[in-house]
């Protein structure tokens, strides 16, 4: 569901987005209002979901996975969705999946350590999934940018 932003709401999430770790009564003075307002708007982005939290991003090739990848699963059947991604949840070398159009069913982002390590996550984790028809991996050579949304294209 959309949620509506005013223009405080917007200034909160461009503070909060640029620095998860701004604190409020630093965003309150910036935005005009007091500390209990900000503390009120934020709660009320986090109920309607527009703020899910905030993150610690890590360098991943500084932890040794040298190797982001993305795979393409082709199901057997569509209504082995909804189990596939239960068994996808518990490789831990996956990251991110989302469902797409196009050729396959789903897509997942993973990290490992090497090239070995992918082959093995594919070959033994990923593939011996029921449901698995088929993946096709791309690897990425290097991470251009990451960069959070940008808010500015959302209407008042």
């Amino acid at each position: 569901m959309k949620t509506t932003l005013d223009a405080i709401d917007r200034r909160i999430l461009k503070y909060l987005i640029g620095n998860a770790r701004m604190p409020f009564l630093e965003i309150a003075r910036e935005c005009g209002i007091s500390g209990a307002a900000i503390h009120q708007r934020i709660r009320k982005l986090q109920d309607a979901g527009v703020v899910m939290g905030s993150r610690l991003i890590v360098d991943p090739k500084t932890m040794g996975f040298d190797v982001c990848a993305y795979v393409n699963i082709t199901l057997k059947d569509p209504q082995l969705l909804k189990p596939t991604m239960e068994h996808l949840r518990e490789v831990p070398e996956i990251v991110e999946a989302h469902f797409i159009t196009g050729k396959g069913s789903l897509m997942v982002k993973l990290y490992c350590v090497d090239n070995e390590h992918l082959m093995r996550t594919i070959f033994e984790g990923i593939l011996r999934i029921p449901g698995v028809a088929a993946t096709e991996t791309i690897i990425s050579m290097q991470e251009v940018f990451l960069r959070p949304i940008n808010i500015d294209f959302i209407e008042e």
